[in-house]
């Protein structure tokens, strides 16, 4: 297993073309923008050497037997599906902030298990080569981007109807070695910053689409990947560290744009390779991993937004004042529902054909559609306890001018025992973590809160429900 440092040092190592605000990036370890991003992935390496955690950080791989970090496990136990809640959000208590290292996580576990599957009706060799990735990947600790949202072009076509067939990943040429591939990945979490990529479809397929039902794992360096580093609102902050808000882990997960110029993928690296019919499943069966720790990593930031209001409170001189303290309770209850999801999505949890462990739907997509509610609502609270002050505040630049900085500190001053400075570093600290880019990821992020009720919809089971009320109503004509 790596260590923070190590992780660090292994990024120095790749050759990734990546850019950033039209840029060519050579050294991404110190970055400005990249720093916040590393720091945070760097967490999930070294939270593996705390002993105070290392019962949830620290797995036994059912591929090798040896201990693993957690972040590199294929879930075997409801006990593995549970330790794997409760450690989210122990790191985002610990970072308040996205980490990055769940996407990739979730990525194998979901191939992991459609590989079987496709491997039981087609007899290829898919499981094999997912097995011997995994293994790759857990004895050299890598950190994985799961590849899953393609641009998408016209949403009412399907893949292969599209003006631009580039607008999803697919196969472009097949040779005997491997194949190549096209197109592109976006809104890729943690992309920068991690050393590999498993691509996977983002929508179910038709026969027709099946250049476009692929799976396959490359280094983010392999020739022919460009990733261009995303926006977030705000980014300019990086730049220092007072305005950032959270000085050493920045905000959400430093997200980026993968294109894949005819890239080669040998066929030890490909997982699926024209299997339509097993697409849907893929897609669902990432969701659903996905949407289950949304209730885990955003509670542990959200404990951290949590404690900057009450403490914000306290600074502005009002923490006993009723209403203030029934939005924290608010704040707290709506934080904690978020949890109970997705831990109940974990002891609910069962196995796979493949052997692996798999959330329970339904409690996975309630967990997300409480998170694309919850998330927004107590962000609001934190405003309205916080004041506008958050809004307003002069930069970190002005703090340091040797005539105005003075000024900005003696008018920013609450509470007369507690340092200026104190509430200003709170202040941006709950504008950065409240706003803007992360509330769009809590949003869209796994999929959009319409996915999620289509699926609720679907495994409630309608008419067996219709059954149970007609069984206690005593009706027993058949209608349509």
């Amino acid at each position: 297993m790596k260590t923070g440092q190590e992780y660090r040092e292994s990024l120095r190592e790749l050759k990734t073309e990546l850019y950033i605000m039209g840029e060519r990036i050579d050294n991404i370890v110190d970055n400005p923008y990249l720093r916040p991003h590393i720091n945070t992935a760097a967490l999930t390496y070294d939270i593996a050497f705390d002993p105070e955690v290392m019962d949830l950080s620290v797995a036994t791989s059912g591929l090798t037997g040896e201990k693993i970090n957690r972040f590199t496990h294929i879930q075997q136990s409801r006990d593995d599906m549970v330790k794997k809640s409760k450690l989210l959000r122990v790191i985002g208590q610990k970072t308040g902030t996205c980490f990055q290292r769940c996407v990739g996580w979730d990525a194998m576990n979901a191939v992991y298990s459609v590989a079987y599957e496709i491997d039981q009706k087609y007899n290829t060799d898919y499981f094999v080569r997912i097995c011997d990735y995994v293994k790759f990947i857990q004895q050299n600790d890598l950190m994985v981007v799961g590849g899953m949202t393609d641009p998408k072009g016209d949403r009412s076509l399907s893949p292969s109807k599209q003006a631009d067939p580039d607008l999803f990943v697919h196969v472009v040429e097949k040779r005997e070695d491997g194949i190549v591939v096209r197109g592109a990945k976006a809104h890729q979490t943690g992309a920068a910053n991690s050393h590999e990529i498993l691509v996977m479809p983002t929508v179910a397929m038709k026969p027709e689409d099946q250049d476009y039902a692929i799976s396959f794992a490359l280094p983010l360096d392999t020739p022919g990947i460009v990733m261009i580093f995303g926006r977030q609102t705000n980014d300019e902050r990086k730049l220092g560290e007072l305005d950032q808000g959270n000085i050493t882990y920045g905000v959400v997960g430093g997200e980026a744009l993968v294109v894949f110029n005819d890239v080669f993928v040998p066929w030890e690296r490909v997982f699926m390779c024209g299997e339509t019919e097993f697409v849907g499943m893929m897609v669902e069966r990432f969701a659903t991993y996905h949407r289950q720790n949304y209730g885990a990593c955003k509670a542990g930031v959200f404990d951290v937004v949590i404690g900057a209001s009450a403490a914000m409170a306290e600074y502005n001189g009002v923490p006993k004042a009723s209403h203030i303290r029934d939005k924290i309770i608010e704040m707290v209850l709506m934080n904690d529902t978020m949890h109970a999801s997705s831990l109940a999505a974990g002891y609910e949890s069962r196995p796979l054909p493949a052997g692996n462990y798999y959330p329970h739907t339904t409690y996975a997509n309630i967990t997300k559609q409480h998170i694309t509610r919850y998330h927004y609502e107590i962000c609001r609270l934190a405003h309205d306890i916080t004041g506008g002050f958050i809004a307003t505040l002069p930069s970190e630049k002005d703090l340091a001018h040797p005539v105005i900085g003075p000024m900005v500190e003696k008018y920013s001053q609450a509470r007369a025992d507690v340092p200026a400075m104190d509430r200003i570093k709170m202040g941006r600290f709950i504008e950065n973590a409240t706003g803007g880019t992360a509330l769009v990821e809590s949003m869209h992020g796994a999929g959009s809160p319409q996915a999620q009720r289509v699926m609720l919809l679907r495994d409630a089971n309608l008419e067996h429900l219709k059954k149970l009320a007609k069984n206690v109503c005593g009706i027993t004509t058949n209608q349509d």
